[in-house]
Formats: structure tokens, C-alpha cells, sequence
């Protein structure tokens, strides 16, 4: 299971579904015996064994969320538009308002998944 913090300058970019727009940062949770250093020795043998222009952008950190709104989409990713503005409207009609970044979870694999099933 993958989890992806995405955002972007104009957050309408979600509700339209302009995903050419926005920024990410995909996490996968470690296990507690990974540790920052075990991380650091991964890289450093990452890099010795093939040049790699993404493992620099590796890095190793805790995440906390706090209060926040869910909602569950089934479905194609680019189909998704609609549920996000969805839950947006959900949070402005209760009276919060948008911080942070978009937080996803993801269940499946996207690789294995027909784009439109």
C-alpha cells in the first residue's frame, strides 16, 4: 500500500482535475526496525551500483496529519475530479477550510489496473 501528498499553487487545479499542475511526494510506511541510518546505507548502495537521478530525493520522515476529511473513491484515477470537489465542498459547507496537502492512499496497484475499469 503507497500513500501521495499532492498540491499545488491553485488548489482549483484539484476540483478540475488539472494533475499537470500539481506536485507529490509518494510515501510508503517502513516497518519500525527501518531506521534513518538503515535508509541512508540503502541509498549509498543504490548509488554505487547504478547512476540514479531520483535516489537523492530519497528521504526518511514522520508524517503527521491531524484533523482531517476522508472520503472513498472507486474508480480510474483521472476520473476522480468530481469526488475530490466533493469532499472539498464537504469541508467548506462544515465550516473548516483546506490546509495542508491532499493526502491519498492507495489500496491497489496502479500498474496491474485498466486505466478505466
Amino acid at each position: 500500500m503507497a500513500e501521495c501528498l499532492s498540491w499545488s499553487e491553485d488548489m482549483e487545479h484539484f476540483s478540475r482535475g488539472n494533475k499537470d499542475q500539481w506536485q507529490w511526494t509518494l510515501m510508503i510506511m517502513q516497518p519500525e526496525y527501518v531506521t534513518e541510518d538503515l535508509v541512508a546505507k540503502a541509498v549509498e548502495q543504490v548509488r554505487q551500483k547504478r547512476d540514479s537521478d531520483t535516489v537523492g530525493e530519497l528521504r526518511f520522515e514522520g508524517f503527521h496529519e491531524g484533523l482531517s476529511a476522508q472520503i472513498m473513491y472507486v474508480g480510474p484515477y483521472a476520473d476522480e475530479g468530481p469526488t475530490i470537489a466533493r469532499l472539498h465542498r464537504f469541508i467548506e459547507e462544515n465550516g473548516y477550510h483546506l490546509r495542508g496537502k491532499h493526502h491519498e492512499i492507495y489500496r491497489g496497484d496502479p500498474r496491474r489496473a485498466a486505466p478505466r475499469n
